[in-house]
């Protein structure tokens, strides 16, 4: 026979569930906020996408260059999501494509000096942006909310190698 909690444990236990569906709507809707601020902003300002900036936001990161595999690992989306945006970067004089000594089918991609230099200046005028979305928190707040947010994901990473 299968012993039941009590019923004041089982409330507790959906009210802490209920709590838990609040704050991921709470967190979604605060993303989706700030991504579309983002978007915006990169749009009236700079006449470019969110999905260009992160693509010379990664390339920036690694100024050797990526495979577009791992470009678009990096990113968390497909090959064919990637090759579009690079395309059209490459077209505008941003990045280059180097084919991979030995491996005939892949090709990295790098960052030009006119990428670097318009990433730089994209790069400092976001940096303003989210810091003035987010000027509401100060030091502590962000440290506790930061530790917040890893705990979540060290607990999804440690659920994932179950």
């Amino acid at each position: 026979m299968t012993r039941q909690r009590p019923r004041s444990l089982r409330r507790a236990s959906q009210s802490v569930s209920k709590d838990r569906l609040r704050l991921w709507l709470r967190l979604l809707k605060t993303t989706r906020y700030i991504e579309s601020e983002l978007r915006e902003r990169l749009r009236v300002h700079h006449e470019t996408t969110l999905p260009r900036f992160d693509v010379l936001a990664a390339l920036a990161r690694s100024p050797e260059g990526l495979k577009m595999s791992a470009l678009s690992s990096e990113l968390m989306v497909s090959n064919g999501n990637v090759t579009g945006i690079v395309d059209r970067l490459a077209d505008d004089g941003y990045l280059v494509r180097v084919p991979v000594e030995g491996d005939r089918r892949a090709t990295l991609v790098r960052l030009t000096v006119k990428g670097r230099e318009n990433f730089a200046a994209l790069a400092t005028e976001h940096e303003g942006w989210v810091n003035e979305l987010l000027d509401g928190l100060g030091s502590e707040d962000i440290a506790a909310l930061s530790h917040l947010l890893e705990a979540v994901q060290e607990l999804s990473t440690i659920e994932k190698m179950k």
